[in-house]
């Protein structure tokens, strides 16, 4: 006995009431609950549809499908951080590495002959982490409009567009930055150690401009390439 359309339609309403908003979690879920169900039916026809989801819920353990969201979770993050690690390489290959070293020069440069070597600095850091808050935020309400205009949430996507490295980007940079400017006296005017920060700032500038100009913008690619259903569903 197979499942009728509207059977299938309640087993994505029961996957939202348990918490599993994204459209691409819910349908493996929905594939998963629909074929146990009729492996039920097969043994024992008598089963209500309710007692034969019921009973292949209650194998998911106390927590539902949360265990079933946290791995997935976990392996898009690692997906997405590939995503950045393969566009940061790409800045150490011919012609972007002359562009890096460029820049790193030039920053060099201006902290070398500026009498106010750590303000310069501390205030390039703080413009990089005000500019990633302001394209987080101008990000996060352009994918909103198209995500309401499509009524369907995928969870890669919104791993991309929630910017799991901010935190990394905000604090650990910073702490380090701190540590530096405590403990290593005259930092800035040190060559080595002027030319290693600017080198490290630029670094930084780097992994802000991939996380949130770069990847954003071929969000929709990516989704593709992850889900072969993503572009039927969005036609």
């Amino acid at each position: 006995m197979k499942l009728t359309a509207q059977q299938i339609d309640q087993l994505f309403t029961f996957t939202r009431q348990h918490y599993v908003e994204w459209y691409d979690l819910q349908s493996e879920l929905v594939d998963h609950l629909a074929n146990a169900i009729e492996s039920q039916w097969l043994e024992n026809p008598k089963l209500t549809f309710d007692e034969a989801l019921n009973a292949e819920f209650k194998k998911f353990g106390v927590f539902g499908f949360m265990d079933v969201v946290e791995k997935r979770q976990a392996v898009l993050d690692k997906k997405y951080n590939g995503l950045v690690w393969h566009h940061f390489k790409d800045f150490f290959g011919i012609p972007k590495i002359v562009l890096t070293l460029a820049m790193t020069f030039v920053l060099f440069t201006v902290i070398k002959l500026s009498d106010f070597k750590e303000w310069i600095f501390m205030g390039l850091f703080v413009a990089l982490v005000v500019f990633s808050f302001y394209a987080m935020i101008s990000n996060k309400k352009q994918r909103k409009k198209i995500s309401k205009a499509n009524q369907k949430k995928w969870l890669f996507e919104e791993i991309i567009n929630h910017y799991g490295n901010l935190s990394v980007i905000a604090t650990v940079p910073f702490n380090i930055m701190l540590q530096l400017l405590n403990n290593v006296p005259d930092l800035f005017t040190n060559n080595y150690w002027t030319v290693g920060m600017s080198f490290f700032l630029v670094l930084l500038s780097i992994a802000v401009f991939i996380i949130f100009k770069i990847i954003p913008r071929r969000t929709s690619e990516y989704l593709e390439t992850t889900y072969p259903e993503y572009k039927l569903v969005n036609l």
